[in-house]
């Protein structure tokens, strides 16, 4: 179950190159009106690429720039690889050389490959004691300048290492064991993100869940963190391809999946650029990221309308924050994937089985991308017998059939399933974590029978008290012009006001501050 915090918007480019980078980009998003969460440091933020530290005169105060940034409701993500510099005055490397942690070439000697850091050794996380030690360093008083606003990003986790053989670690180097390479390669990555993971648990005395992102995965990934479909490239076709690499990766039970957003290679013109964030702000994980020598391109840079597109996509994220978040503990109690292939809700209708450019975010989103430039038309099929809710208009649209809409420029096509409840939070703020006392909006979209169903879970955001039971989750149900709100489990929060869209056909009621409590049973009639 992941943190509330990391279900929303990520920044990160390689590199924010210093504190009043950081400072300035910070500042910006606040005036410029556009929410964010988690601001990224790539290799660069370190002390010659040695991991676990910073550059002195770069970043020469980190606890305060994160403390700054946690002020608004944010955090900062640091990187973190399996590469360890060869240098003796490193004491990550000296610690793991002198204990003998280092996977061995085939001679039984250290391997020794080169990365990011130069000349480098990696630690043999297969060995459950190298893992607990690894686990350690993330503490507060090892990592120091880290707080508990701080996570963490294990890049090139393959393991990755640019003078081996297919980039990677010989297949005869050896393991915890004398088990050879060629024997685990593909869970060597998990292994790493699992001793990652493990050290911010036991950094915050096993209260606080972890966020850890990942590139490489292996079955079991999905209970340790996040993962991203590596270095895409800013093209109209990875654009369109991510939508079936993240179906694909939900289906296999790792639903915390993301794309770069804009394209890690390159530099994507504006449309490219705005559409990118029109789609990825459905993904279940929402992070834009830029090789270093892109151009910059924060949500600003590209005049006055396309930031005000921009802002748009991002201010839809968080207004469906409630519903995402509800999805992963779905996901967590089942392994449903947060969004899903088209076949998956509707396996009866043949036209949803090769459908792999639009998706079903939970049972009662569908989102169609727009993969061409300046598009004109879209096409989109709606399943199904019943009827659609465009999300902007709320015009109700024919299911079982293929529609053209215009390909507006201040969306992509995005529609409501009708017999659905959806929860969202309306209030736009700097980030995810001030929006904690908020108002609930529920979007009730009445099927033909005039009746609709929907699901609403809460908890801290954070910590692991929804494993005893802290924790509210709601039933709704509209039917006989009757809204009821009934509960699904044990709940324990009080929280703010709610208000209620209620939708049919191209019009629809809207009833505010009706004076319900989120966690109460209680039954609203419309007469």
């Amino acid at each position: 179950m992941p943190q509330l915090f990391s279900t929303a918007y990520h920044q990160c480019r390689w590199n924010y190159r210093d504190e009043e980078d950081v400072f300035d980009v910070d500042s910006k998003f606040d005036e410029h009106d556009i929410p964010y969460d988690v601001l990224w440091l790539d290799i660069d933020h370190t002390d010659g690429r040695r991991y676990f530290t910073w550059d002195k005169v770069l970043f020469p105060n980190p606890e305060e720039m994160q403390n700054k940034l946690a002020a608004k409701g944010r955090h900062m993500v640091t990187i973190v690889d399996p590469h360890i510099k060869r240098d003796d005055n490193y004491y990550i490397h000296k610690e793991a050389s002198d204990n003998g942690y280092y996977i061995k070439d085939a001679s039984n000697r250290d391997f020794d490959g080169w990365c990011w850091s130069g000349s480098s050794s990696y630690t043999d996380m297969v060995n459950p004691d190298i893992r607990s030690w690894w686990a350690d360093k993330f503490s507060y008083g090892n990592y120091v300048g880290s707080t508990p606003s701080l996570y963490v990003w294990n890049d090139m986790n393959e393991p990755s290492v640019f003078n081996g053989p297919e980039l990677t670690m010989p297949r005869d180097a050896l393991h915890f064991g004398g088990i050879e390479h060629r024997e685990l390669h593909n869970a060597y990555g998990y292994y790493f993100h699992m001793a990652t993971s493990n050290g911010l648990v036991k950094r915050g005395n096993g209260k606080d869940r972890p966020f850890v992102l990942s590139r490489a995965f292996f079955p079991g990934t999905q209970r340790y963190g996040a993962v991203w479909t590596g270095d895409n490239t800013a093209e109209w076709e990875h654009l369109r391809v991510s939508v079936p690499m993240l179906l694909t990766l939900g289906l296999t039970g790792i639903s915390f999946s993301g794309a770069d957003v804009g394209g890690f290679f390159g530099n994507p013109e504006p449309d490219l650029l705005v559409r990118w964030y029109q789609l990825g702000a459905y993904y279940p994980f929402f992070r834009a990221h830029a090789h270093q020598d892109t151009k910059r391109r924060e949500p600003w840079l590209f005049g006055e309308r396309n930031t005000e597109l921009i802002r748009e996509a991002i201010h839809t994220r968080y207004m469906f924050l409630p519903y995402f978040y509800t999805l992963f503990r779905e996901a967590n109690m089942t392994g449903t994937p947060v969004i899903r292939p088209l076949w998956m809700e509707f396996p009866a209708e043949e036209e949803t089985f090769s459908n792999d450019e639009a998706f079903m975010v939970g049972n009662s989103l569908l989102v169609q991308g727009v993969y061409t430039q300046r598009a004109k038309h879209v096409s989109v099929y709606l399943p199904g017998e019943q009827s659609w809710y465009d999300l902007r208009s709320g015009a109700a649209y024919k299911g079982g059939k293929r529609h053209k809409f215009e390909a507006l420029e201040d969306s992509v096509p995005a529609f409501q399933r009708a017999g659905t409840i959806i929860p969202r939070k309306d209030r736009f703020r700097r980030s995810s974590t001030q929006m904690g006392t908020d108002p609930y909006t529920l979007v009730i979209a009445l099927n033909s029978s005039k009746e609709a169903e929907g699901e609403l879970y809460i908890d801290d955001g954070k910590s692991f008290e929804f494993e005893n039971g802290a924790y509210i989750h709601r039933h709704f149900k509209f039917s006989n012009g009757k809204l009821t709100s009934s509960n699904a489990a044990p709940s324990g929060v009080q929280l703010g006001p709610l208000t209620i869209r209620h939708g049919n056909s191209p019009s629809f009621l809207t009833i505010r501050r009706p004076n319900v409590r989120i966690e109460d049973d209680w039954t609203i009639k419309i007469l």
